[in-house]
């Protein structure tokens, strides 16, 4: 084998290498996408069940929410004491734990706690996974390697809901009693322990983050896990790698809110970025549809299984244009892929408010004229491809990129609390908002998507091929 073949094999080699470890690590947002999403089938037979009312229900969908602000908000301090790897498998056992427990509640109220204790481990998976891939991706395909965490996430989304589906399908309806009498809510709860024991044997398997080491001082650890997904051939470019990481990390103390201020006061412009972008990423609506949009299509004439359907469908969309961006994220930037993505949100959540304003009838008999039905369908499909193809995966790649190493735990800590608090405030409002009407609230989204346009102009750099020990504040 000549040198250039040598090179090539290693280099392939280590490719598969750091994608199978970025992979594993990416279940994570699978467990993500699974935990969030799955209550979009429930909604209706716990709301029955229980007796709710819309402010209630929004509370039950949301509480995960909160959960995952906590866990987001802690997720760095945990990763910073007992590494990346560790810090994954507690993600894990909280996620099983919940799954477990919110298939066999007796009342809306522990619905409430163990959504919220699985909420936790999903905050952890947020912060931890994206900040992990990247500390392991090469730089020329550290945007990609990012991405699988938003594809692992839409693919979450999509079997959760494919899963709710099936389920109601196979009982005749979520509220029905399925295996052992439960009902086929419950169950749509209960699969969830099975990725998550997955995901937590997984992560047993990945080399620990060779940031994490040089931060401890396992320099000699860093420069073999350094060796295997970077490809180096010698220990002196090991070495020379590791040097370059602790010569980044030299000056950094146990990371605290005060190192992300400013020297003139308030947060660093780098902090408020990643917040902004966590905020708009959730304002622009995208989570009503993955949790209310079975309701939602039932509340304008779909019938359940219809609904259903819809709803899969969208999921299948979702998971087609993340991979598009994928291709996308390291051929264009992140920053061109936003801008079209704020764009093409804009216009269609506009056209939506437009068709909702077409309804007729009230209450329970509410319906789109026959015409418009299939616009809206088209201009939600085309919505999520937008998304999909820019704030859905970009802002993850970002938040796990974008701030100095040695506020990156932290900031990123901040940052993904933002989006959770972000996200709880829109999906606990939709309820009472849908029932103000669902024009005012997907014209509000229309709104958000338009200035997230703004932002991204003014305020968004582009990272794309910038090693992370060259980022600045």
């Amino acid at each position: 084998m000549s040198p250039v073949d040598a090179s090539s094999a290693i280099e392939q080699h280590t490719t598969t290498r750091v994608v199978l470890i970025a992979c594993a690590a990416a279940l994570g947002g699978f467990l993500f996408g699974f935990d969030t999403a799955v209550i979009n089938g429930a909604v209706e037979a716990i709301r029955s069940d229980f007796k709710l009312d819309a402010t209630l229900i929004g509370f039950a969908v949301s509480c995960a929410l909160l959960g995952s602000a906590l866990g987001a908000w802690y997720a760095g301090p945990v990763a910073d004491r007992y590494g990346r790897v560790r810090t994954m498998q507690i993600a894990a056992v909280m996620l099983a734990v919940s799954a477990l427990g919110s298939g066999l509640v007796i009342g809306v109220w522990d619905l409430i706690a163990w959504r919220f204790i699985g909420g936790m481990g999903v905050g952890v998976a947020s912060v931890i996974a994206p900040a992990y891939i990247a500390e392991v991706s090469p730089a020329h395909v550290r945007g990609r390697l990012g991405s699988l965490q938003q594809l692992a996430i839409v693919i979450g989304i999509f079997v959760a809901l494919a899963s709710d589906a099936w389920l109601a399908g196979a009982a005749g309806g979520a509220a029905e009693p399925l295996w052992g009498g439960l009902a086929a809510w419950r169950w749509m709860f209960l699969v969830a322990v099975v990725p998550a024991v997955i995901y937590g044997l997984l992560v047993l398997g990945v080399p620990e983050s060779p940031r994490y080491l040089v931060a401890k001082g396992a320099h000699a650890a860093a420069a073999g896990v350094l060796r295997q997904v970077l490809g180096l051939r010698d220990d002196a470019s090991a070495q020379r790698k590791v040097a370059e990481i602790e010569a980044s990390l030299q000056t950094e103390t146990r990371p605290r809110l005060r190192d992300l201020r400013a020297p003139g006061g308030g947060l660093l412009p780098v902090v408020w970025i990643g917040i902004l972008l966590s905020v708009f990423q959730q304002f622009v609506g995208i989570n009503v549809i993955f949790y209310y949009s079975s309701t939602l299509w039932q509340s304008v004439g779909f019938s359940e299984a219809d609904s259903f359907t819809i709803t899969v469908a969208t999921s299948i969309v979702n998971v087609l244009v993340t991979l598009v961006a994928i291709a996308l994220v390291d051929r264009i930037g992140r920053k061109p892929l936003l801008v079209i993505g704020s764009a093409g949100m804009a216009v269609t959540l506009a056209v939506m408010a437009w068709c909702f304003s077409q309804a007729t009838g009230t209450g329970a008999d509410v319906q789109l004229p026959e015409s418009i039905g299939p616009v809206a369908l088209i201009a939600a499909n085309l919505y999520v491809v937008f998304f999909g193809v820019s704030w859905g995966p970009v802002v993850w790649v970002l938040l796990g990129e974008m701030f100095p190493n040695r506020i990156r735990a932290i900031a990123l800590a901040v940052a993904a609390a933002a989006q959770w608090l972000a996200n709880f405030a829109i999906t606990a409002t939709f309820p009472k908002l849908a029932e103000i009407g669902l024009t005012f609230a997907y014209g509000l989204y229309a709104a958000f998507a338009a200035v997230s346009l703004w932002f991204v102009v003014v305020a968004v750099r582009e990272t794309r091929g910038v090693e992370l020990e060259d980022m600045r504040n």
